[in-house]
């Protein structure tokens, strides 16, 4: 494929991506939110889903590309679906924050316009106890905070100076952390979701497709490797 078009498809998938926070602003604009049974519940789960959908998609980039040459193009995505996984997961993690949580959002707003910006961590501190104490009880968002932090790290080091500055060996290594961040997503999917309900089973089930494929390649890279060091071993003897 072309650079142009890529270029072109770049904007594409940029605007894909974009599209559901888009639709979930015009939601609350045009009062449709407000309408939702519990709205912090549906915003909370809109960006969970996303995030790990968008996760998904980004870790079935490699298997894809892998099933021609001509598709190797697709590997210039992986690093803004990536950027996309993290920002839908920092929008459900700050949906938690200031408006789970308790966070006094008109108080914080306020001393913004007042012209006090330190009212954005004051608010913030008042919560801070019983957020750590939601921590301690509640497994599944420990599960759920794991795989932000690796979303995190990941998207820490996504930009190529980094990546020249650790190495491409170790770059690499922290970067395969991408599929504990997914099952760990899926994890703390089953863990929020009340006992009996069976909804996370397909993203469960396109993750566990995905990794199988992984191991697959993996042992397959393996088996090459060490056919290839047998038959060099006796122009070695040599």
């Amino acid at each position: 494929m072309s650079n142009r078009a890529v270029v072109w498809l770049k904007i594409i998938v940029h605007a894909l991506c974009l599209l559901p926070a888009l639709w979930l602003l015009d939601q609350y604009h045009n009062g449709s939110l407000a309408m939702q049974a519990d709205p912090v519940n549906y915003i909370t789960h809109f960006t969970g889903d996303w995030a790990l959908w968008l996760l998904l998609a980004d870790l079935a980039i490699t298997p894809i590309r892998r099933l021609h040459t001509s598709l190797g193009w697709m590997v210039r995505f992986r690093r803004m679906v990536g950027l996309y996984v993290f920002l839908y997961a920092t929008l459900h993690l700050l949906t938690y924050v200031l408006l789970f949580s308790g966070y006094d959002m008109p108080a914080a707003v306020a001393g913004l316009r007042a012209g006090h910006p330190a009212e954005l961590w004051t608010q913030l501190k008042l919560i801070w106890p019983s957020m750590v104490d939601d921590v301690e009880k509640r497994r599944f968002i420990q599960v759920g905070l794991a795989a932000y932090v690796i979303l995190l790290a990941l998207t820490a080091t996504s930009p190529k100076r980094v990546m020249r500055a650790m190495g491409g060996k170790n770059w690499q290594r922290l970067h395969r952390l991408i599929y504990v961040a997914g099952i760990a997503a899926c994890i703390h999917y089953w863990w929020l979701v009340k006992a009996g309900v069976r909804t996370p089973w397909k993203v469960t089930a396109v993750l566990i497709v995905l990794l199988a494929l992984r191991l697959g390649y993996s042992f397959r890279k393996r088996i090459g490797v060490e056919k290839r060091t047998v038959r060099a071993e006796p122009l070695q003897e040599r």
